[in-house]
């Protein structure tokens, strides 16, 4: 891995008749309107956003957009995961259709994960699919949940579990917005950054642990780094669009994040996405060094460069209590890569060696998630 100097990247995911450009790099935000306005053939939008997004940006947006001949109408919801649910959906929807969006209009996702999985799912069921764009202002949002095409709401079993596939017809990942984050935030969305290289990248992986500290000051290393995640996760999703086997690769250290976040309720006081996934893959380590997958050094050197950062690595950093263990399964269960009742989880044979294993024995998971639980 080497420092890139140049201020903007393209990142193309080639899905044929719904392949798309992600554009990363400063002043995308203002320059919008003509980004949108030279790909969708509809003058009129919808912008989804929450309050502190929109408090920031939404005017800005909606300016840009006026300036290239696009009316657009806002809607403002709550900020937080518990947004992504049946009733907000319900309204989004709502909005698109007394506005009249029609099929070449487009709709907008101005937000982190939350905003951009809940617009996305609404834009996609909406008169059975409208123009659909994202711009992610966390780092998050930027790296992982922007692009793919994964939308969705959570349900009262679990998070994510209704939802469908709809690619975006562009994703503009504005570098600068991410100044504007809390430290919390974008450590958050590091994990996620991290992810990419523990599941086939070695050589991002160390690049990051030298590099760390550049990528959280801003600037080309940034910018390198938010490229090499998205065209990663581009990769992945160009040779398995619907996770019916790779794609899967990109849920590494999901399944523990997911069960801690539902033991939580989703509560981001306690505990936010980014920090459940770290928690989740120094698991994942540590569960494929019991299973004689891997060393057990490898899980401490994950371990070890997830802490440096900042973020959490264990279950006892979660600020109050835990549920008793045969919830977290139940949680764990509810897993979408669960088939026929088969535990599925993303394992490792070393260090950029990820791998999906089937049929994970749930008496070995139960004993693991004791032993690593509070004492």
């Amino acid at each position: 891995m080497t420092k890139v100097e140049t201020l903007e990247r393209l990142v193309h995911v080639p899905l044929g008749e719904r392949s798309y450009d992600i554009l990363i790099g400063p002043g995308l935000m203002a320059r919008a309107g003509g980004e949108i306005s030279t790909r969708i053939k509809g003058r009129r939008a919808a912008i989804v956003t929450d309050e502190n997004v929109g408090a920031r940006y939404l005017d800005g947006l909606m300016d840009s957009l006026q300036t290239d001949g696009i009316e657009a109408v806002s809607v403002t919801l709550p900020a937080g995961e518990k947004t992504k649910s049946f009733d907000y959906l319900t309204k989004v929807c709502d909005v698109l259709l007394e506005a009249r969006i029609e099929r070449n209009d487009t709709v907008i996702a101005l937000g982190g994960g939350v905003i951009g999985d809940l617009t996305g799912f609404a834009a996609g069921i909406v008169r059975r699919g409208v123009r659909f764009v994202q711009i992610p202002t966390s780092l998050l949002s930027q790296v992982d949940s922007s692009v793919g095409g994964k939308t969705g709401i959570n349900a009262r079993q679990g998070k994510n579990l209704v939802g469908i596939f709809n690619q975006p017809d562009l994703v503009l990942a504005d570098t600068d917005v991410l100044d504007t984050l809390s430290e919390r935030e974008f450590r958050a969305g590091y994990a996620e950054v991290a992810k990419y290289g523990l599941i086939d990248k070695p050589d991002f992986f160390e690049w990051l642990e030298t590099n760390w500290r550049e990528v959280f000051a801003g600037g080309a290393a940034r910018i390198e780094a938010i490229a090499v995640s998205c065209q990663a996760k581009a990769d992945v999703v160009a040779a398995d669009e619907r996770e019916n086997g790779r794609r899967a690769l990109l849920n590494l250290g999901h399944t523990f994040g997911h069960a801690l976040e539902a033991a939580t309720q989703y509560d981001s006081s306690r505990l936010v996405h980014g920090e459940g996934v770290s928690i989740g893959m120094v698991l994942a380590h540590r569960f494929s060094a019991r299973m004689n997958l891997a060393s057990p050094d490898l899980a401490d050197r994950v371990e070890a460069h997830l802490k440096t950062v900042g973020l959490p690595t264990r279950m006892d950093q979660i600020p109050g209590e835990l549920p008793p263990t045969d919830v977290l399964m139940d949680a764990i269960a509810q897993d979408k890569k669960v088939k026929g009742g088969q535990l599925t989880f993303i394992l490792t044979r070393g260090l950029g060696q990820s791998f999906v294993a089937d049929d994970v024995p749930a008496s070995e998971v139960q004993r693991f998630i004791e032993e690593m639980r509070p004492s």
